[in-house]
């Protein structure tokens, strides 16, 4: 196996377990996890307090010199939706066909960076009519595998969710 480079959103509010349980879980594979925020060395907190630094600012992050990006929820979404260096990550990740996986509320960046119309995708059920009125086809289950794109519900579908997302990288 080869190792991947996969990256993952850190930022104020972000949800402690959608961020830790991959980071460890890509590790635990093998793979080279890293934190990414909008800025290096920053500390953010998570929504319970629990706190994580940023190994790598985003203005340091290319698509080409990763294999993904993993985009928690949390509140965090709401901010990194509004940063244009992430939507454009996000969108050239995509062009490259390569993992992009979010949870929860991280849809949001998706539909921002206006990688979602057309795809099949699940998310945290008070954030439905969003992905839906941006052109998404929403569906109520654990995890959902659109090409290069990996999404899921809520915590307890963690387990199916790097599943996915290590199966992709294997690929």
């Amino acid at each position: 196996m080869s190792t991947k480079k996969i990256g993952i959103l850190t930022e104020f509010n972000y949800e402690d377990i959608e961020l830790w349980y991959p980071y460890y879980r890509l590790k635990e594979e093998g793979h080279e996890a890293f934190t990414v925020g909008p800025e290096k060395g920053k500390t953010y907190n998570s929504k319970n307090g629990y706190p994580c630094k940023a190994e790598y600012g985003i203005d340091e992050i290319q698509a080409a010199d990763i294999d993904g990006l993993i985009i928690p929820g949390g509140f965090a979404p709401d901010y990194w939706r509004r940063d244009e260096r992430i939507l454009s990550l996000v969108r050239d990740l995509d062009a490259a066909g390569k993992v992009l996986a979010s949870i929860c509320h991280g849809p949001w960046v998706l539909i921002s960076a206006k990688v979602i119309r057309g795809r099949k995708v699940t998310c945290f059920s008070a954030i439905k009519d969003d992905v839906e009125n941006a052109g998404a086809d929403y569906s109520d289950c654990p995890v959902v595998v659109d090409r290069n794109m990996v999404t899921s519900r809520l915590p307890k579908d963690l387990p199916d969710f790097c599943r996915e997302i290590i199966a992709l990288l294997k690929k």
